[in-house]
Parts: C-alpha cells; sequence; structure tokens
C-alpha cells in the first residue's frame, strides 16, 4: 500500500492521483478535512502517522519544512514500520537534510529518498510533475510507478541528497528568472508598453522556444572548445544576447531606468556559454 502524508495544494493533487493505484492508498493530515475528499474517493484515512507507517511500504511526505519532515520520520520510526519501508520526501529542504535522515534511521531498516517535485499545482493534478529522486536505484526503480501516477518524468539523480540539489539548481533558474521579468517588466513600462501584451508575447515565444532549458545542452559548464559540434550555434547565442542586452542596456540609460540583472548578465553571458572573457583566459 502507498501512504501520503501531508494534502496541501499540491500534496493533495499528487495523493487524488494515486487513489487508484492497484495497491491501495492510505493518506493522513493534521486536518482531517483535508483528507474528506481523498476518502470520499477511495482511499483509507489514517488517524495518525503511525498507521500509516504500519500500512504503508511506500510513504509519500509533502509536508512543509525540514522540521516537520524530522518530525513525521521520527514518528513513522517510533511505529516500527516493515523492514525496507521506503519513505520518498517530496518537500523541499536543506540538501543534507535526507542524508542525515537516511543514515541516522539506516539501522532501522528504513530506505529514505528525497524526491522534490517541479510543475506545482497544474503539474500536479493535470499527472505532469517531474520527480527528481536521490537515492539507492533498487529504491528508485520500486517508486518509479508509483511515482507515474502523477509524474510523467522520473529521473534517478544519484544518492540520497541528489534530487533536492538538482531541484535547488531548478529553482534557482525559476526565481532568478522571476526576478529578470521584473526588470524587463519595469524596462517596458518606462517605455509606455501594455505589460500584459508584453506577457503574451513572452508567454507565446517562451513555449516555441523552451525559454532558459533551450541552451542547457551541455554536460559540463567548462569552456568550450572549437571542435565541439554546439561552438557555432552557441556562439551565435552568445552574439545575438550580447547585442540584445547592450540594446537594451542603452535604452534603460535612455529613459532611467537601472536594469542591474542586464549587466550581470552581459558581462556573464558568454561565460556562461562556454566562452571566457578575454581576461579570464
Amino acid at each position: 500500500m502507498i501512504g501520503f502524508i501531508g494534502l496541501g495544494q499540491i500534496g493533495a493533487p499528487m495523493a487524488t492521483r494515486l487513489v487508484n493505484a492497484p495497491v491501495g492508498l492510505i493518506v493522513y493530515d493534521v486536518r482531517p478535512e483535508a483528507a474528506q475528499p481523498l476518502v470520499d474517493a477511495g482511499a483509507s484515512h489514517a488517524a495518525a502517522i503511525e498507521d500509516v507507517a504500519r500500512n504503508a511500504d511506500l510513504i509519500c511526505l509533502m509536508v512543509r519544512d525540514d522540521d516537520q519532515v524530522a518530525e513525521v520520520v521520527s514518528a513513522i520510526v517510533a511505529a516500527r514500520p516493515a523492514p525496507g519501508t521506503i519513505v520518498a520526501i517530496h518537500s523541499t529542504i536543506l540538501a543534507d537534510t535526507a542524508p542525515a535522515l537516511a543514515a541516522e534511521y539506516a539501522k532501522d531498516r528504513l530506505q529514505i529518498l528525497d524526491a522534490p517535485v517541479s510543475g506545482g499545482f497544474m503539474g500536479a493534478q493535470d499527472g505532469r510533475l517531474a520527480v527528481m529522486v536521490g537515492g539507492p536505484r533498487e529504491a528508485f526503480e520500486r517508486c518509479r510507478q508509483p511515482f507515474g501516477h502523477f509524474a510523467d518524468l522520473v529521473l534517478h539523480l544519484g544518492p540520497v541528497g541528489s534530487g533536492t540539489k538538482a531541484k535547488l539548481a531548478r529553482n534557482l533558474l525559476h526565481f532568478v528568472s522571476f526576478t529578470a521579468a521584473a526588470e524587463a517588466q519595469r524596462l517596458a513600462e518606462a517605455a509606455g508598453l501594455d505589460l500584459r501584451k508584453l506577457a503574451k508575447v513572452v508567454r507565446h515565444s517562451d513555449a516555441v522556444t523552451g525559454g532558459a532549458g533551450s541552451i542547457m545542452l551541455r554536460p559540463t559548464t567548462a569552456p568550450l572548445p572549437e571542435t565541439d559540434p554546439l561552438h557555432e550555434i552557441l556562439a551565435h547565442v552568445r552574439d545575438l544576447g550580447e547585442k540584445d542586452l547592450t540594446l537594451a542596456l542603452r535604452l534603460g540609460a535612455e529613459l532611467g531606468v537601472d536594469l542591474p540583472l542586464a549587466q550581470i548578465a552581459l558581462e556573464r553571458f558568454g561565460p556562461g556559454l562556454g566562452f571566457p572573457n578575454p581576461q579570464e583566459q
């Protein structure tokens, strides 16, 4: 049986997609009302975390933070779950929390994976999340099919802790890009543009090009040798990017709009693609 603890904004739709799993589902949340829709749909309701621990051999956690994760895992261990029980931590936490818990409870034969997700509420609802899993390969393989109920991309990133590191890197890109979007809007607003129309352009073109992910093509961030097949393509991207950033900074100067992220981007755009600045060579 699969257990699910934490039925918040993302946890609830994830668990909902597990209701019809052949092995069955048991759910728990500190708010009984959060579990009721799942119970009505066919899941079993646990009165306490210990009930989940005694009935499930895969327990998914989607709670708020590191302290709650540690508290829930401790309660699971206290209930003496069956040896080999897997606890998959879907919460976004510190990179060293899951490895520390895995080491602490190894003697209890509890397998702890970090398995954070990307895709938000919409991805959870549609079964289109990405799951980044850190932990033993054998445990990952046991989770692959259950995770497939709420995700269409399930990847093994390496040992426990690797999934969280991948999630933090992914969200760095996500939220830095949000900050860049705010800077772009300040420039557009100062230029007298309709921000909603600009947003339509951004969403449209990102859907076509893939946005920032479209340049994440290499297995390394080392300098790009001229013999690399991507050299000509990325050199073209560098030239376009540096030109357009220079033009945006010039417009910002004309309009009196400070664009610090654009200035940093201009300085680091080439090196980020694998082309060191001359002074760095």
